[in-house]
C-alpha cells in the first residue's frame, strides 16, 4: 500500500483541525511552498444531521439553540425571549448525556452540566452537527467517546484567494424586544501558514413581548385569562473570539480564546396569575484551547489543552421568596491526547487519555468546595471491507471527588463498551443500513450532589445502553432532482437511575431526582429533496419527525408508573421549504411539538398542551462594487400562537428581525 502526501495550502486547514484517517496512498506535490501531510475522509459510519452554509444561515434562529430545533431527536428547554435559558437533550436521556464540542473541544459545566446554548450565537458558526452514539471517528478525545450524543459546533475557516490577504465582515441586527445586535468579523492572512480571526458580538435588548395567557381548572372552567407584558427578559451581552490557524509539514494547529459576558434578567414563573420577576444573573465565561495534530506516515496524533473560568453571580430580590445574592466560581484544567495508527488499508486503531481537573467555589454558608478529577481512557478500531464498514470502543471513566468538611461519594470506575457497524446492500452506496450498540455513564453533577436545598447527595450515576438500526437513502445527480436524502431510525434507549431537573419555582434551581428506570423508544424520519427546474431557480424542503415513547418503569406500585416522563411528547416534527433565485431566497419553516405532561403522574391537571409555530424569511444578495451585501426580513411566528414550552413560561406571539450584512 502507498502513501499519499496531500499538499495544500491554509485554505484546506479545517477549523477543527481533524482530518479523518481511511486511505494512505502517497502523491507528493507543491502549492505555494506549503507541504501538509493529511489523510482523506472516511464517510460516516453512522451519519450525521447538519445544517452548514447558506441553509444555516437561511432558518429563522437567533442561537445555536433555536437552529437544534429542526434536528430529529431533539428536545430544546426554552423559557423565552431573546436571553432566557435554553437547553437540550437528545432522545430523552438528558442534557448532561449530550456532549457539545466547540471546535473539537468539549465544553464543560461541572456546577450544574446545562449548557445554555442560547448564549452561543449562529454569527460565527460556519456547521451545526449531531451525531447519535458518538462521531464516526476513532481519533478524537476520550471523553467524546462517553457522550450518549454529540452536538459539534464548527466556527469559520478562514479562506483566501490569489493576491487577498483580509476579509471583513459587519452585521447590523434589529427587531422586536426592542434587540440591537451589531457583530463584526475580520480575517486576516498572516502569511503562508499562519491566518487570524477576530470575531466580536453585542446583543442588547428589553426583552419585552406581549403575550396571551389562559389558564382552565381541571374541571374546565375558566381560571384565568390574562394579556399581558412579560418583563425582567433583558439581556446585556458581549462576546469576543480569536482565532488562529496555522500550517505545519507534518500537521497542523490552532488556537482560541473566547470571552462571553453577560447581565440579563430571569423571567419568572407566572403561577396562578401572580409574576415573578425578582432574579438576575451575571455570567463571565471565558476560555482558551489549543490543538495541534500531527501527521508521521502511518502514525496521527491529535492533542488538545484548554484552561476555563466560569463566574455567575445570582441575584434574587422576589418578594415572596427568600433573597438570594451568591457568587460561583467555576475553574477547568483539561488535556487530552488521542492517537491512531493504520495498520493497513482496512485496519485502524486508536488510543486516547484524557485529564481534566473541576472545582466550583460560592460564598455560601457552609459551601462544601467540590473538586473532582476525572480521567477518561479509550481504546478503538475501525475496520472498511469495501460495502461493510465497523468501529468498535470501550472508554474506562475513573472518577475522583473531594469535599470540605462532609464524606466525599466512593470513586467511581465504569467501562463502556460501544460498536458501530454499516454496510451498503447494493453496489452504487446510494443505499445504507446501520446499527450501533453502546453504553454510557454520567456522574451528578455538584448541583446534583451538594447543593443544600436541592441537592441529594444519594442520587445514584445514570446509566445508558442504546440500541439503533436505520437506513439512509442518500443519492445526487444532476437532473430536476438534484438531490435526495431520507433517513430512518428506530432506537430504544434504557436509563437506569435517571436524573431529571425541572424547575423548582426559581429559574435557575432545579429539583433533582432520581426516576430509577426509564424505557425509550422512538422513531426519527428526516427527509430532503432539492429540486433545480430552472437554471438560475433551486428549490429545497427539509422534514423531520419524531416519535418517542419515555416512560418510567421504576415501581409498579407508584401513580405514574408507564406514565411519559416529563416534558417528553410523543410526537413532534419540522419542516423548512426555502426557495433561491437570483440572490433572492424565501424561506418558511414550521416547528410542532406535541401534547406533554410537566410532572410525573399522566394526569390531566399536569397536561401540557401542543404547540406549532410559522416562521418566514426573505433575503437578498448583491454587490456594489467590492462590497458584498445582504438584506433579510424575519418573521418569527407568524400566526402568533400563544404557547409554553415550560409550563408558566409564556413565548412571544409574532415578532421580527431585520439583518444587513456588509462584508469584503
Amino acid at each position: 500500500m502507498k502513501h499519499i502526501w496531500l499538499s495544500v495550502g491554509i485554505l484546506s486547514v479545517s477549523s477543527t483541525g481533524i482530518f479523518a484517517a481511511v486511505n494512505t496512498d502517497t502523491l507528493s506535490r507543491q502549492l505555494e511552498e506549503v507541504v501538509v501531510t493529511a489523510r482523506k475522509s472516511n464517510e460516516d459510519v453512522i451519519p450525521a444531521q447538519t445544517l452548514a452554509g447558506d441553509e444555516l444561515q437561511r432558518l429563522n434562529s437567533n442561537s445555536v439553540a433555536d437552529a437544534l430545533r429542526y434536528f430529529s431527536g431533539v428536545q430544546v428547554k426554552d423559557y423565552g425571549g431573546v436571553g432566557g435559558i435554553k437547553t437540550v437533550n437528545i432522545r430523552s436521556m438528558g442534557t448532561n448525556h449530550t456532549g457539545v464540542v466547540y471546535d473539537g473541544v468539549e465544553l464543560g459545566n461541572a456546577q450544574n452540566g446545562q449548557i445554555d446554548l442560547g448564549q452561543f450565537s449562529l454569527d460565527n458558526i460556519e456547521a451545526l452537527s449531531l451525531y447519535n452514539g458518538q462521531k464516526s471517528e476513532i481519533l478524537q478525545p476520550a471523553k467524546d467517546f462517553g457522550s450518549a450524543g454529540t452536538i459539534y459546533m464548527k466556527t469559520r475557516t478562514p479562506v483566501f484567494d490569489e493576491g487577498e490577504n483580509y476579509h471583513a465582515r459587519a452585521t447590523i441586527r434589529t427587531g422586536s424586544f426592542d434587540l440591537l445586535n451589531p457583530s463584526a468579523l475580520v480575517e486576516l492572512k498572516l502569511g503562508q501558514r499562519v491566518s487570524a480571526s477576530l470575531s466580536a458580538e453585542w446583543v442588547n435588548s428589553s426583552g419585552k413581548y406581549k403575550f396571551r395567557y389562559r389558564r382552565v381548572n381541571p374541571a374546565g372552567e375558566l381560571a384565568y385569562d390574562t394579556t399581558a407584558v412579560r418583563q425582567n427578559g433583558d439581556i446585556n451581552a458581549t462576546r469576543i473570539e480569536v482565532n488562529l490557524h496555522g500550517v505545519l509539514n507534518t500537521g497542523s494547529w490552532d488556537f482560541k480564546a473566547y470571552n462571553y459576558n453577560s447581565e440579563r434578567g430571569v423571567p419568572g414563573a407566572i403561577v396562578n396569575n401572580v409574576w415573578r420577576r425578582g432574579e438576575r444573573i451575571w455570567d463571565t465565561n471565558s476560555f482558551v484551547q489549543g490543538r495541534y495534530t500531527g501527521y508521521f506516515g502511518r502514525f496521527t496524533t491529535l492533542n488538545h489543552l484548554k484552561y476555563a473560568f466560569y463566574r455567575t453571580h445570582y441575584v434574587n430580590n422576589d418578594d415572596k421568596q427568600v433573597k438570594i445574592d451568591n457568587l460561583y466560581r467555576q475553574r477547568e484544567i483539561y488535556f487530552s491526547s488521542a492517537n491512531e495508527y493504520a495498520v493497513n488499508d482496512f485496519w485502524n486503531i486508536s488510543a486516547s487519555y484524557d485529564f481534566m481537573w473541576n472545582t466550583l467555589d460560592a460564598d455560601v454558608y457552609g459551601f462544601v468546595k467540590p473538586e473532582r478529577i476525572s480521567q477518561y481512557l479509550s481504546a478503538a478500531t475501525a475496520l472498511s471491507f469495501g460495502r461493510f464498514r465497523c468501529q468498535a470502543s470501550v472508554l474506562g471513566t475513573f472518577i475522583h471527588d473531594k469535599i470540605t468538611g462532609q464524606q466525599a461519594p466512593a470513586d467511581k470506575q465504569v467501562f463502556s463498551p460501544a460498536i458501530f457497524m454499516n454496510g451498503y446492500p447494493i453496489r452504487n452506496k446510494d443505499f445504507s443500513i446501520r446499527v450501533f450498540y453502546k453504553r454510557s455513564f454520567r456522574m451528578p453533577t455538584f448541583n446534583d450532589l451538594y447543593y443544600a436545598d436541592m441537592g441529594n447527595s444519594q442520587l445514584s450515576p445514570e446509566r445508558v445502553t442504546q440500541y439503533n438500526i436505520g437506513a439512509l437513502y442518500d443519492h445526487s445527480s444532476c437532473s430536476l432532482i438534484s438531490a435526495v436524502r431520507i433517513s430512518a431510525d428506530a432506537y430504544y434507549n434504557r436509563v437506569k437511575d435517571k436524573i431529571v431537573a425541572y424547575p423548582k419555582g426559581q429559574q435557575f434551581r432545579w429539583t433533582m431526582l432520581n426516576l430509577g428506570l426509564v424505557d425509550i423508544r422512538g422513531i426519527d424520519v428526516t427527509g430532503l429533496i432539492t429540486v433545480n427546474p430552472y437554471r438560475d431557480l433551486f428549490l429545497t424542503f427539509r422534514a423531520q419527525y419524531t416519535f418517542q415513547r419515555a416512560i418510567d418503569i421504576t415501581n409498579p406500585a407508584d401513580n405514574y408508573y408507564r406514565h411519559q416522563i416529563p416534558y417528553i411528547p410523543r410526537h413532534s416534527g419540522a419542516a423548512v421549504a426555502n426557495a433561491g433565485w437570483k440572490g433572492w431566497g424565501l424561506n418558511y419553516s414550521w416547528i410542532y411539538v406535541g401534547e406533554r405532561y410537566n410532572q410525573q403522574e399522566n394526569i390531566r391537571y399536569n397536561y401540557t398542551q401542543p404547540w406549532y409555530t410559522s416562521d418566514i424569511s426573505l433575503s437578498k444578495d448583491f454587490r456594489l462594487g467590492k462590497v458584498s451585501l445582504r438584506g433579510l426580513i424575519e418573521i418569527n411566528n407568524l400566526l402568533s400562537q400563544d404557547y409554553d414550552v415550560i409550563l408558566n413560561y409564556p413565548m412571544p406571539k409574532r415578532n421580527f428581525r431585520v439583518t444587513l450584512t456588509a462584508e469584503i
